[in-house]
């Protein structure tokens, strides 16, 4: 006899429907699995086999064909193991009952349903593809219940889903979760508050995440760069319910969700310095899954002593950092993950740590300060909008009483400025004024010619490239938008070509 259930394969962060047929016929015992199957979808065999067994029904005894159509779509995961089942369960006309649901789901060997990893971007590709009905396992039901729309049933074991599909049991489908509910009980360990001192690095914050550019912070160790970088996700924006499902999309095919089954809090990932590139931008032996670039989308990338990361891992930002988006080529294919973040990385300023102190005396010779810094390349840092020196912090501020401004405050200054933006942006599908090109540029960073000639004496004086010119233009666009004001004025420029520090150096 011949059954055919649903399941879908995962290309990147796009679901692709898959039909399971599965024939039975009298003949030579054989189980032969066709359909450009990977590894973990051949090994299913066993599995399927003991989870059928003792789930109290019989493994057919025949010549069992099945294919996973269409054929030329590489099958990846042990998500197939419950539609195998289901299908093999029909074929020997073990299971009468409507297969109008999507299956997916992993087996242990006693019959149980085990979790499986990027299922919300199945989900939500199998919902715009007009399919309603699905059938996962229970630990997978917290990842679902956000997307609307759909019948999610989630059941512990094989056996239940059988009773299921018979009308033995009645289920009733996974309840919708809030995300604003759990996006409110999520709360940061920092707060900008904490940080004493720091003025002008706090100002640079806020410049860098109201207008989503890229930060360095260059300073001897013990000043504070960490604990500013880790209160960057304090100051953003809470994300949308849109962009949380995006970044979901990616941690669940990482498989690294939380058991939220949402990410409600913006990224901020630290990865180490000996990470590889691949680490960073993605890939793997047999699945090509999303680097730390990506899964710091909507969030922060944040590169601690960036002098020591290798030159390679480094320079395979620059390309993410102007497209917002990464392609990861292997020979198994190439896939495109979304990598929307703002870079923050801090370095010391020479090997030592103290060149350039008000406090410290530095040890290092020329050659080896020019040694340290040339570790990072020019392209890269001609990426990065705001870069700034932080120096220590005296006894008596550690102590004072002074009352820090918070998070909220600078939160609140940062909302107003990015409304600014999305409402000026709109009708050239931006949010922030880094994503301009030069035609947004030109459009809505007229410049005065006092601040004309100021720029030009900084380009002159700097050496600074046209990449450079526009970068700063855009920093001193948001400038004006914290301060509501609708034309760039000359302090604004002035104040952002003081954030081109190091390329005099």
């Amino acid at each position: 006899m011949l059954s055919k259930v649903t399941s879908f394969a995962l290309s990147g962060l796009d679901g692709i429907p898959v039909e399971v047929e599965t024939d039975i016929n009298k003949g030579m015992v054989s189980y032969d699995l066709v359909g450009l199957p990977d590894t973990a979808v051949k090994e299913s065999k066993e599995r399927v086999r003991s989870a059928i067994k003792n789930s109290r029904f019989v493994f057919p005894v025949n010549k069992v064909t099945i294919n996973l159509a269409p054929a030329d779509v590489k099958k990846e995961g042990a998500h197939y193991d419950l539609p195998l089942a289901i299908s093999i369960l029909i074929a020997s006309d073990q299971l009468v009952a409507d297969t109008d649901f999507v299956f997916l789901g992993e087996l242990a060997l006693d019959g149980a349903l085990r979790p499986v990893t990027g299922l919300l971007p199945i989900l939500i590709s199998a919902r715009d593809k007009g399919f309603k009905k699905f059938i996962i396992p229970f630990a997978n039901a917290n990842e679902a219940s956000y997307i609307e729309g759909i019948e999610i049933y989630a059941l512990h074991s094989l056996r239940e889903t059988v009773d299921f599909l018979t009308g033995a049991v009645t289920l009733t489908p996974v309840a919708g979760r809030s995300y604003i509910a759990t996006r409110t009980a999520k709360e940061y360990n920092c707060d900008l508050s904490l940080v004493r001192g720091q003025k002008v690095a706090k100002r640079a914050l806020e410049i860098a995440v109201a207008g989503g550019h890229n930060i360095l912070l260059a300073g001897p160790p013990g000043t504070g760069k960490t604990m500013l970088a880790r209160c960057i996700p304090t100051i953003m924006p809470d994300m949308t319910f849109e962009e949380a499902l995006e970044v979901t999309k990616i941690h669940s095919v990482a498989g690294d969700l939380g058991d939220e089954g949402i990410v409600a809090l913006r990224p901020f990932r630290t990865p180490h310095h000996t990470a590889s590139t691949v680490s960073l931008c993605g890939g793997g032996n047999t699945r090509i899954l999303p680097g730390e670039i990506s899964k710091a989308h909507k969030g922060v990338l944040f590169l601690d002593e960036l002098p020591e990361y290798t030159r390679h891992a480094l320079e395979s930002l620059r390309q993410p950092l102007e497209d917002k988006v990464i392609t990861v080529t292997r020979a198994g294919g190439a896939v495109t993950f979304p990598a929307d973040f703002i870079l923050c990385a801090s370095m010391n300023p020479c090997p030592c740590g103290n060149y350039g102190s008000a406090y410290l005396q530095c040890t290092c010779t020329p050659a080896q300060i020019h040694k340290y810094r040339s570790k990072v390349s020019g392209p890269l840092l001609d990426r990065i909008d705001l870069q700034v020196e932080v120096d220590g912090v005296k006894y008596d501020e550690l102590i004072s009483d002074g009352k820090e401004e918070s998070s909220a405050d600078v939160k609140a200054r940062v909302e107003r400025a990015r409304l600014i933006q999305r409402e000026r942006l709109s009708d050239d599908n931006m949010t922030v004024n880094a994503l301009m090109g030069e035609r947004q540029i030109k459009k809505y960073c007229r410049l005065s010619k006092e601040c004309e000639d100021i720029l030009r004496g900084a380009f002159e004086a700097m050496h600074l490239s046209a990449r450079a010119r526009s970068r700063i233009i855009k920093v001193a666009r948001t400038i004006a938008d914290l301060e509501l004001c609708e034309n760039i004025q000359p302090e604004h420029i002035l104040e952002a070509s003081s954030y081109r520090s190091m390329d005099l150096k």
